[in-house]
């Protein structure tokens, strides 16, 4: 049963009152209860944090840490943790300063790393969480990306020597939250086909890393999930697709030539979300039609 009612507005402080836990963190264990509070909200872009749903059934949470790297103690080990020591995590979002809104109950599944300015704005590694919505059944291709968690810690957060480092945040991240981001966005499934062999499928960026700004490398708006043939077009901007979801091809090559390698011209994006649009439209500069 659950102890908050969904949708229902809380005051922050009479939550605390009534189950003890951290007062201003966005982690707090209750102090009387088997379990955890989490709180996300717009206010948390400050110290580099962005929550969301990445679609229906999975949030993205980011760990607690307002100063450099991120690491599983405390609260982010508690989250980590949770689903062995017998805690229940809830989730609330903030309305305004000191209200909040009960969303759902959730359960961790995976975890990810990402760059990300701490509070100072120096750049370091922070933690996602992947939760599903209790109660939710995921794919199994949602349980492929799961990292092994064995390793997280004695391989990634004990490195002190800089350079070894360096070579784990690149493995870390290059292949981390991100990707991982855009695979539960999509659905596990490519965004024009609908094929969900995920190990084949190609998470990349609509408008490039080298020319999006700061904010919107990581924006998972930004991103589309591709099967490799649309991959490689859309890479090099002989596909695109309008606002509707409908695809462009370009003059560059004959319409045979799209025929050849299984692109009809038919074509068309079901689930593309408004935010998306701004990429698009700015991928859609560097089609040539003729």
């Amino acid at each position: 049963m659950l102890p908050f009612i969904p949708n229902k507005v809380y005051k922050r402080s009479e939550i605390h009152d009534h189950y003890g836990g951290n007062r201003q963190s966005g982690i707090s264990p209750s102090a009387t209860n088997p379990f955890i509070l989490i709180f996300s909200g717009a206010q948390g872009k400050k110290h580099g944090y962005a929550d969301a749903w990445d679609n229906p059934n999975v949030f993205s949470y980011t760990g607690e840490g307002q100063a450099g790297d991120m690491n599983f103690t405390k609260g982010n080990l508690a989250l980590k943790d949770h689903l062995q020591t017998g805690k229940r995590v809830f989730l609330f979002e903030y309305i305004k300063k000191g209200i909040v809104r009960f969303i759902s109950e959730l359960e961790f599944f995976d975890v990810g790393f990402f760059e990300s300015p701490d509070t100072s704005g120096q750049m370091r590694i922070a933690i996602k969480f992947f939760f599903q919505r209790k109660g939710a059944q995921l794919p199994q291709y949602a349980k492929q990306l799961t990292l092994d968690m064995a390793n997280t810690e004695s391989e990634y957060y004990k490195s002190d020597v800089p350079t070894e480092k360096q070579s784990l945040v690149n493995t870390r991240v290059g292949q981390g939250a991100y990707r991982k981001r855009i695979i539960h966005r999509w659905e596990y499934q490519c965004a024009v086909t609908g094929f969900h062999h995920q190990p084949v499928l190609i998470a990349s960026h609509i408008v490039p890393w080298k020319n999006a700004k700061d904010d919107e490398r990581l924006d998972v708006n930004n991103g589309i999930l591709l099967s490799p043939t649309y991959d490689a077009l859309f890479d090099k901007h002989l596909i695109s697709f309008e606002n509707s979801g409908k695809i462009i091809l370009s003059d560059k090559i004959e319409s045979s030539a799209f025929i050849k390698v299984g692109v009809t011209g038919k074509e068309k994006i079901k689930n593309l979300s408004e935010y998306n649009i701004p990429y698009l439209e700015r991928h859609r500069e560097k089609i040539f039609i003729g």
